[in-house]
């Protein structure tokens, strides 16, 4: 029997376009699609991922932690938020749902890595060598700019986070986001921000960091510039190889 094919929707373009051509290169009986819930995403994501379902012609499957709602709850609990640990957020609602699902080895996990992400997949493949992960989008040639083409010309409205401004479709507030990021989250969602500035000073613990002399400084929300931010409104859209991909 051959290996069960999970696609991995973040609801984000890449990883609709990633599904989309594993349906179409694999079929759909033995596709699995699972979406992991954190709770903190844009509302817009469920219009999304409603849209994509009429498109994939296949259910997506919604996975959502069993002991947090979303990812304040996860910094309040383990009262962390980033680090050289990395964010627990991740860990915590997306990849022990994950985990608690997968058959190690015996599923073909497809991600929406592009192919400007070559580094980051090579880095993925040596740190997880029992998955069996499918860069499809990479071996298309297709990066993030012709996926978002992709999804326009099927008919569907791209995520609200892209039309703001933000190049990918995460958590609003992703702790992995640098200070521009978070100057931006503060012109888009303010109050988002103020409580990430609140948590942060209750935990002692700073998202951003800046180094004076060598010695790093924690660099505090509540101490960011004046300012919206240094991130385009739009992402860009060029032509490339997308035009030859026929996904209808």
């Amino acid at each position: 029997m051959s290996k069960r094919i999970v696609c991995w929707f973040s609801c984000g373009a890449a990883s609709a376009v990633a599904t989309k051509l594993a349906i179409k290169k694999h079929g759909t009986d033995n596709l699995y699609i699972g979406y992991q819930d954190t709770g903190s995403e844009h509302p817009d994501n469920r219009r999304f991922l409603k849209d994509c379902e009429e498109w994939f012609g296949v259910k997506v499957n919604i996975m959502k932690s069993k002991e947090y709602d979303d990812m304040w709850q996860v910094f309040e609990k383990r009262r962390y938020i980033c680090g050289v640990a990395g964010a627990p957020c991740t860990s915590e609602l997306k990849r022990k749902p994950a985990e608690d699902f997968l058959n190690f080895g015996k599923d073909r996990e497809v991600f929406g890595y592009t192919a400007d992400e070559q580094p980051r997949i090579n880095r993925f493949v040596e740190q997880n060598p029992e998955r069996d992960i499918y860069a499809i989008l990479a071996e298309e040639g297709l990066d993030k700019e012709n996926c978002m083409e992709i999804i326009l010309k099927a008919g569907i409205k791209l995520p609200v986070m892209y039309s703001l401004g933000f190049p990918n479709n995460n958590c609003i507030g992703c702790v992995k986001g640098g200070k521009n990021y978070w100057m931006r989250i503060r012109s888009e969602f303010p109050e988002v921000f103020d409580r990430m500035a609140r948590l942060e000073r209750k935990l002692n613990a700073a998202i951003n960091k800046k180094y004076v002399n060598e010695e790093r400084i924690k660099v505090f929300l509540d101490e960011l510039p004046e300012g919206d931010g240094d991130l385009a409104k739009e992402k860009p859209i060029q032509c490339g190889l997308f035009c030859g991909t026929n996904l209808e």
